[in-house]
């Protein structure tokens, strides 16, 4: 399903085929990218990037060039990167796997809410560390926080911080979990659900917003890692080596750039920087989609790596 043109940089198939630009990001010689983890765009379509060195996030415009930059204490576990648009403006929710923490921001950087390990202690001791990947927000506010590197555990709070109830625990049954990395809440058919990319059981499961399994996706995909949904249609970032785009029903429309081998190499995901194609992919951890079609991917590479999908538009 995948179709790539080493000369033009195409990449996709069908009605979905991008032009693939690898330096787009244009950054000041004082920021140096760590890891790429999460990547988002706001309503003026300028793209934010959330990474492991100093400042943490980085602003950019839909060309590439650098607007503005802060975040410096998420340095060493920026993970988690997601835009809500509230009644009361647009803020970022993100999470640090270092410092155990769910931060909610303005576009700016202004902390607006803040939360740590859960008081949970049957689940969280010195031996049992709680290491927050990702979260959403519901239609009713409440917040989902995913403890993907943690123990496995799903925690959703009201909008203003209390804590409601857990769900998830290890394992692979349904209702369990491995490394639920990314978390989302999809409305394409009416009834908002959770979508949770329970990476290392190579599937996505379906959840109520109470935590109640509905059913799983395994097909066409490795090893999810998050989500965006534009549309009818769910982006998500396969960290062996792909994105993925499904249609409303979750069928299959194409992968993007992928490479069965990137993986597999010795190394991986921090291979040389000879190693790395523009029209293919090798870790993709972050993606979003902008306002007019154009795709974003962070990738999880030890000196971090941004492509801008570009839309081709048939006359």
């Amino acid at each position: 399903m995948n179709t790539v043109d080493s000369v033009s940089n195409l990449v996709g198939s069908g009605s979905h085929v991008y032009e693939a630009n690898s330096n787009w990001a244009k950054l000041p010689d004082s920021i140096r990218l760590g890891y790429t983890h999460g990547i988002v765009t706001d309503a003026q379509d300028n793209v934010y990037l959330f990474h492991t060195n100093r400042p943490s996030v980085v602003k950019f415009d839909p060309e590439g060039n650098y607007i503005s930059s802060w975040g410096d204490e998420y340095a060493g576990g920026a993970h988690g990167f997601y835009l809500h648009r509230e009644s009361g403006g647009e803020f970022l929710y993100l999470t640090d796997t270092s410092r155990g923490l769910l931060v909610k921001t303005t576009l700016d950087g202004e902390k607006v809410l803040e939360l740590g390990t859960p008081d949970l202690p049957g689940i969280y001791d010195d031996d049992h560390r709680y290491v927050p990947t990702d979260a959403a927000v519901a239609p009713n506010g409440d917040i989902y926080v995913t403890d993907g590197y943690g123990q496995n555990w799903i925690h959703r709070y009201s909008s203003d911080g209390t804590y409601i109830s857990s769900f998830g625990g290890t394992g692979s049954e349904p209702g369990k979990l491995s490394c639920p990395h990314g978390i989302s809440i999809d409305t394409r058919n009416g009834e908002p659900e959770l979508y949770v990319a329970d990476r290392s059981n190579h599937r996505i499961q379906v959840l109520t917003l109470d935590g109640a399994h509905k059913r799983f996706i395994d097909e066409n995909m490795d090893m999810p890692c998050s989500f965006f949904i534009f549309g009818d249609e769910l982006y998500f970032p396969d960290l062996h080596s792909r994105v993925t785009i499904f249609d409303r029903n979750d069928k299959l429309i194409t992968h993007l750039g992928e490479d069965q081998q990137a993986y597999k190499q010795e190394g991986w995901p921090n291979l040389p920087e000879s190693y790395f194609r523009p029209n293919r992919f090798s870790s993709p951890h972050g993606v979003c989609v902008d306002s007019k079609g154009d795709v974003y991917v962070a990738e999880w590479t030890v000196n971090g790596r941004v492509t801008k999908l570009t839309r081709v538009r048939h006359k």
